[in-house]
């Protein structure tokens, strides 16, 4: 609403006060060495938003970028500075520039689908007449003729998903539908990704340091999310915040 005000006013900036001095590299609560940022663009923060970042609401991000209304994110309780979320950032971009953990996430899979054209179609229509949203997608073989259709969804959504695709399961030729409901999703948000490579190396790096598994993998041009056993969600995003930030 503050973010919509602001627009409606052409207001040269909307300050958003929180319980923390602006949006930090990873969850202050989670890695007490976490940086705060100086200024991040719409796109980061957007990213970051969605995956899990806490300070700001996603839609608020989204609101602020169509209309160009720069935000700062400040803490109620000091006189910092804050984190300026804007179109273009002035510092050289950083290769990443937060990571976040969604522990509000869960897995569905649906096994034994025929292998043939409009079944990955038919499953994912379903979800979107349901209004699920479907994030992480895995395609696997399995045996016979048949394949592994397996994809994130939030837990809020779980029930709704589960309900829909059971009532459905012979038309979609499924054997068996399969969810776990113990996952997280980890990711890495930067836009220093798109011409430095190596990222995702660090990343799984960190990961099998930790002999943390790694269940599904996404990426964009900015964002690199994968899914995780939810009870090694804390200790994920602090070795992966340690492999980008340690040595800052």
């Amino acid at each position: 609403s503050a973010v919509a005000l602001a627009a409606a006013l052409n207001a040269d900036i909307c300050e958003i006060y929180t319980d923390v001095e602006g949006v930090y590299t990873a969850d202050p609560r989670v890695v007490p060495d976490a940086v705060k940022l100086d200024e991040i663009s719409y796109d980061e923060m957007l990213e970051l938003a969605a995956l899990g970042a806490k300070v700001l609401h996603h839609r608020s991000v989204e609101v602020a970028k169509k209309y160009n209304v720069k935000l700062v994110v400040r803490s109620s309780m000091s006189e910092a500075e804050g984190t300026e979320v804007k179109e273009e950032t002035k510092m050289e971009r950083m290769l990443v520039s937060g990571v976040a953990a969604d522990k509000k996430v869960s897995r569905i899979s649906v096994m034994g689908v025929k292998d043939e054209p409009g079944k990955a179609f038919e499953i994912f229509a379903l979800m979107a007449k349901e209004k699920v949203s479907v994030d992480i997608i895995l395609q696997s073989e399995g045996a016979d003729g048949r394949q592994n259709i397996s994809f994130t969804i939030g837990e809020d959504d779980l029930d709704i998903a589960l309900k829909a695709l059971e009532k459905n399961k012979a038309r979609l030729t499924a054997q068996e539908i399969l969810h776990d409901e113990n996952t997280a999703k980890l990711s890495v948000v930067g836009a220093g990704m798109e011409t430095h490579p190596g990222t995702a190396s660090t990343m799984f790096e960190a990961l099998f340091n930790q002999d943390i598994n790694i269940q599904m993998i996404s990426t964009s041009e900015i964002k690199i999310s994968v899914l995780i056993d939810q009870k090694d969600a804390d200790k994920a995003v602090a070795a992966v915040h340690e492999a980008f930030f340690g040595n800052d």
